[in-house]
């Protein structure tokens, strides 16, 4: 057999495999998606309803389950967010092992639904990372495909996740993979085309469901201006999650490590309800109803969601900063232009700076800011709109940060430790 054939057989096996592998992932990441939605509106209404003070208990409640999931069925292995997946990329013989599914997906769940500041991205990361490691690991093709089988399933979560193939298509590649090649190609264009086909069938609306309004050149400059704010809030953040993580890690006794960090996460949702779990419903209500929120009560949410997002990490909630930046930046973003509006006397679309602040904060968290540029865009129906100027705050909130606000190399750490968490 020549050479070339057994090129174009390891390439079929590989497209099949991918296949297969983003069925099972987008499964998983519908199932999770659509139960937590459905769950956390539940709970959160029921309880803002009828009990407002069941708001202070429901983070123990869920966060004391994960604890005991963790020691007793899950044997005290711990989950340490995309880390594991580099760390599982960079050496051969390590991998995912199969309880990261089930824990991933059950302590994501359990976090979010009953308050947990964060939400399922990382989760779901991991979980459809660990599917394409399964696959690799029990020999279902060449051994050289593990970075694709993992990249495949993540190209599939992700897509479901935020209802767009090209997001996920480019979260695998920028940040999973860091590097572009046939082979990733292939895997991660199979695992999309599946996922498009699933958000064809079964689609999902766009986690804003106002439309844009157009924007103007003159506003760029206090754009950019915002994209500055948004990095140092940004690195803000990424300092928290690092550093109340490392705090709760000095706590010896777990009870009080696990109790003491998810009652504080429920005194600050008694206090500020929109907080509540991933926070994406509080976004819907500021642009449908802008009249509830003033500038300070922004501000104030902007700052205070970093900060109960890094005690529910801290406490030992499942999640990380991709869901928690978007919303900080948001909130930073409209109050940025109310301000400008009210004192400035400019005429600012408020949902327009939201997205930019949005786009600016996670492009710095996350350190990806192409992924970022088409994620946001994606939140609205006509988020393209505002192609060019997401893309521009994004980079420039990115480079600021990394050269500006901190050196590179202490950067780099804290992202990633962050990301870990």
């Amino acid at each position: 057999m020549n050479r070339d054939k057994i090129k174009r057989i390891h390439y079929l096996k590989l497209i099949l495999i991918s296949i297969v592998i983003a069925f099972c992932s987008s499964a998983l990441a519908y199932s999770l998606k659509f139960l937590t939605e459905k769950c956390e509106e539940y709970i959160y209404h029921t309880a803002f309803t009828n009990a407002s003070w069941m708001l202070v208990l429901l983070p123990t409640i869920g966060i004391t389950s994960i604890y005991f999931l963790r020691k007793y069925v899950f044997k005290n292995r711990k989950n340490k967010g995309i880390a594991e997946i580099y760390k599982t990329v960079n050496l051969r013989k390590d991998h995912l092992p199969f309880f990261k599914i089930p824990s991933h997906y059950i302590n994501g769940f359990l976090t979010v639904i009953f308050g947990g500041s964060t939400g399922i991205e990382v989760s779901t990361v991991v979980a459809t990372a660990t599917v394409g490691n399964v696959f690799y690991k029990n020999n279902f093709s060449s051994n050289v495909y593990k970075l694709e089988f993992i990249c495949a399933g993540v190209c599939a979560g992700i897509s479901i996740l935020f209802g767009s193939p090209l997001v996920g298509w480019l979260f695998a590649l920028e940040v999973i993979a860091k590097k572009v090649n046939k082979s990733l190609i292939i895997s991660c264009t199979s695992a999309g085309l599946v996922s498009y086909l699933l958000l064809y069938f079964f689609p999902l609306p766009p986690i804003i469901s106002l439309p844009i309004g157009d924007w103007n050149w003159y506003a760029l400059p206090l754009m950019l201006l915002l994209s500055l704010f948004s990095g140092l809030l940004s690195a803000y953040f990424t300092l928290l999650v690092v550093h109340i993580k490392d705090f709760f890690n000095t706590i010896a006794n777990n009870f009080v490590r696990v109790n003491s960090g998810a009652l504080l996460v429920g005194i600050m949702l008694f206090a500020f309800p929109f907080l509540y779990g991933d926070s994406y419903h509080s976004l819907n209500e500021l642009f449908r109803n802008p009249g509830h929120f003033s500038i300070l009560l922004l501000l104030v949410l902007a700052i205070i969601k970093p900060l109960v997002s890094s005690l529910t990490l801290g406490a030992g909630g499942d999640g990380g900063v991709f869901a928690p930046s978007i919303v900080a930046g948001a909130y930073l973003g409209a109050a940025f232009a109310m301000i400008c509006n009210e004192y400035f006397h400019t005429d600012l679309i408020v949902l327009n700076f939201a997205l930019i602040g949005a786009a600016a904060m996670l492009s710095t968290s996350i350190f990806a800011p192409i992924t970022t540029v088409f994620l946001i865009c994606t939140m609205v129906p006509n988020g393209f709109n505002l192609v060019f100027p997401i893309f521009l705050s994004s980079i420039v909130a990115k480079v600021f940060t990394q050269k500006f606000v901190l050196p590179y190399n202490v950067y780099t750490y804290f992202t990633e430790k962050s990301r870990a968490s």
